[in-house]
């Protein structure tokens, strides 16, 4: 299940990413072809991904350190 949680939640950041950037850049007079918002809602996914992935591990290895650090005292 961890794995369907994780492909919904890029799955619904990527649509997001599109429907923003459809509604919001027009609004600063960029334009973009559909292809051009999909590829730049795919590098935001990536991103995201990235710092998701990153934060996860530091945490965790927080968490794994104030383990050891309680468990010697």
């Amino acid at each position: 299940m961890s794995f369907v949680e994780a492909a919904t939640n890029v799955v619904v950041g990527y649509v997001l990413a599109i429907a923003t950037q459809l509604t919001v850049f027009p609004l600063f007079g960029i334009e973009a072809a559909l292809g051009e918002h999909l590829a730049i809602g795919a590098a935001f996914v990536m991103v995201s991904l990235a710092r998701g992935y990153l934060l996860r591990r530091f945490f965790e290895q927080l968490r794994a350190s104030r383990t050891v650090d309680r468990s010697t005292t």
